[in-house]
């Protein structure tokens, strides 16, 4: 069977040694670019959000390599991106492909249907196969997610520009090479040292960015405009509210991100779908722990995103911390978003130096 899932950042390289330890073919989904967002454009409904765009656009890319079966996943609650993959499966069969889509929800809920679902995948194997393919899979993403936040860390005070760039170039290799258990923990300490040995200039205190919103345009970077890397080019440490092996421990059979949503309850109470509760919470956890600001990333027309800006505008306040909000769609250009990065920095800067001359 060939086999291909959505591309949301690195996860692609852990996924691929799962899906390939369990005896599929696997089509790797292509980075996307502006073909694959036009292509998923053009047989979308006209109001559907980016990623769903970007994702229609990555099946049908892999569609024509071959793929024979796409795995994705579901969602609970208020937020349309429950219903992507129901969606998804009969335009493509409305456009005359015979694929086979598998929708793995989160299965607190409905645990016997996730098990299910994930036996077409598993079917043909041992439980001690099935076993070795997910933990290690599951390993590799928590260790994918681990060397890419250092990289973040790193990368506004390098002392040679775009040297964190080609070590992760490397590491990406290294992770992606490692199969078993051991090899995968070796090149977690490979990767480590690999970053830590890169040339920083560790005089230089970088201004703190948190990064909250909608899941795929947080975690993607080509929906994104590979945000973090261009805010940490401008100096800046930018670090995220979503980690894919995070979220994922979270939403599945643990119970997590509660206490972000204690954070987020003096300003939201009610559940409003997709990740709009989580970007109030992290806002305030973030303003708590001095970061110099917030920038906000969605989907546009992404409601759950709508409703959590029109609260943190009274949070923001509340706390003095500074808002940018960056609503992305196909008319999105990265010209743009770097030109309200840079403005949003200067604010940042002017506004730790106002505090710095009311200290002295």
């Amino acid at each position: 069977m060939k086999i291909t899932f959505p591309h949301m950042g690195s996860s692609p390289i852990a996924f691929r040694m799962m899906i390939e330890k369990l005896g599929h073919q696997v089509v790797m989904p292509l980075r996307p670019n502006e073909k694959t967002l036009s292509l998923g454009s053009h047989y979308s409904p006209e109001f559907a959000c980016i990623p769903f765009k970007i994702l229609l656009g990555t099946y049908l890319e892999a569609i024509k390599r071959g793929a024979e079966m796409i795995i994705t996943s579901g969602g609970m609650g208020p937020c349309r991106a429950g219903y992507y993959g129901v969606l998804h499966e009969k335009i493509l069969k409305d456009l005359g492909y015979d694929i086979d889509f598998v929708v793995l929800e989160p299965p607190q809920k409905k645990a016997v249907n996730f098990i299910k679902k994930l036996s077409k995948i598993t079917r043909s194997n041992s439980l001690s196969v099935v076993w070795d393919a997910l933990s290690t899979a599951w390993q590799k993403l928590k260790v994918l997610d681990l060397i890419e936040a250092l990289s973040y860390e790193i990368r506004p005070r390098e002392a040679v520009k775009n040297e964190t760039t080609n070590v992760m170039e490397e590491c990406y290799k290294l992770i992606d090479r490692a199969w078993t258990k051991e090899e995968i923990k070796e090149s977690l300490d490979r990767c480590t040292k690999m970053l830590k040995a890169v040339k920083t200039k560790d005089s230089i205190k970088p201004l703190k960015v948190g990064i909250i919103g909608e899941i795929y345009v947080v975690l993607e970077p080509a929906a994104n405009f590979d945000i973090q890397r261009m805010l940490g080019d401008m100096g800046v440490l930018a670090r995220r509210s979503i980690y894919l092996a995070d979220w994922t421990k979270d939403n599945t059979f643990f119970k997590g991100e509660e206490h972000i949503k204690k954070a987020a309850k003096p300003y939201l109470q009610e559940l409003v779908g997709g990740h709009g509760t989580l970007s109030v919470g992290n806002t305030v956890l973030y303003a708590k722990e001095g970061y110099d600001g917030i920038i906000q990333l969605a989907p546009f027309a992404c409601i759950p995103e709508i409703v959590s800006k029109s609260i943190l505008g009274k949070v923001t306040s509340d706390l003095d911390i500074p808002l940018l909000t960056l609503f992305i769609d196909e008319q999105t250009g990265k010209a743009g978003v770097k030109t309200r990065l840079e403005a949003f920095v200067d604010l940042m800067q002017s506004r730790r130096n106002h505090k710095r001359e009311a200290l002295a």
